[in-house]
This record gives structure tokens, sequence and C-alpha cells, in this order.
């Protein structure tokens, strides 16, 4: 008994998306290789592969070691859940905002340490001279 499993990624490869969708069947690895535009959804994904799939050009077959992982089936459907997650930004601008933002951030924690820093220098400072000015008395 063969089985066939399929796996599709969708990565941002300037400037443009890319899909990749892998195939394994008895033991050996094909792939193919779809160029989006714009970043596609889910949906468009989806229709897209319904559509086309039996017009893709898989690459010629590589042996590969195929092994049979049973997981969880809540724990599968939560790493499906975080890899469909929209975690990034989408425009360029917003992208540039984001940097801008975290540069900024850095800089401030540089300075609020530098402050202490002072402060706490200041402070020792202070308990020295008082020291000081209570032995001076005898």
């Amino acid at each position: 008994m063969s089985t066939v499993s399929g796996k599709l990624t969708v990565c941002f490869e300037d400037p443009f998306w890319i899909g990749v969708y892998e195939c394994i069947e008895e033991g050996r690895l094909s792939v193919a290789k779809v160029t989006f535009g714009a970043e596609p959804t889910e949906r468009e994904v989806n229709d897209f592969f319904e559509k086309n799939f039996y017009k893709l050009k898989f690459s010629p077959g590589v042996s590969t070691v195929v092994k049979e992982i049973r997981k969880n089936p809540k724990s599968m459907l939560r790493a499906v859940r975080k890899q469909t997650r929209n975690a990034g930004i989408g425009t360029k601008s917003q992208q540039a905002i984001k940097l801008q933002q975290e540069a900024g951030k850095a800089e401030r924690k540089v300075a609020c340490r530098e402050r202490k820093y002072a402060e706490e220098k200041r402070m020792f400072e202070l308990k020295q001279l008082k020291k000081k000015d209570k032995h001076r008395g005898h």
C-alpha cells in the first residue's frame, strides 16, 4: 500500500510570493514551484491548486526517507492555526514604520539604562559624601 502526501509552503522571495508544493509518493520527493504576484489569500491559493494542479511541472523524483509521524489532532490543529495566522505586517511602508519604532525603542532603552546608571552613581557619591561629613566632626 502506497501513501501520497503533499505539502504547500507559500513564502515571500523578493519581489514575488512563491508557492512550493512538495509531493512524496512511494518514497520519492517531487517539487513544483509556482510564482504568485501579490500576496495571495488562502482562498486564491486553494482555487489555483484546484484548477491548475494537473498542469504543474514537478521535478524528477528524489528518493527520501518517509517518517510516519502520528500527532495528536488537537496539537496538529494548533500548529496549522499558528502557521496560517497573519503575523506579519503587509505593506512596505508599514514595515518601514515598524522598523523605525523598533529603532526608537532600542534608543530609549539605552538612554534609560544610562540615566539609571548615572542616578545610581550620583546616589553613591552622596552616600560617600555623607560618610565623610559624619567622620569630620571627631
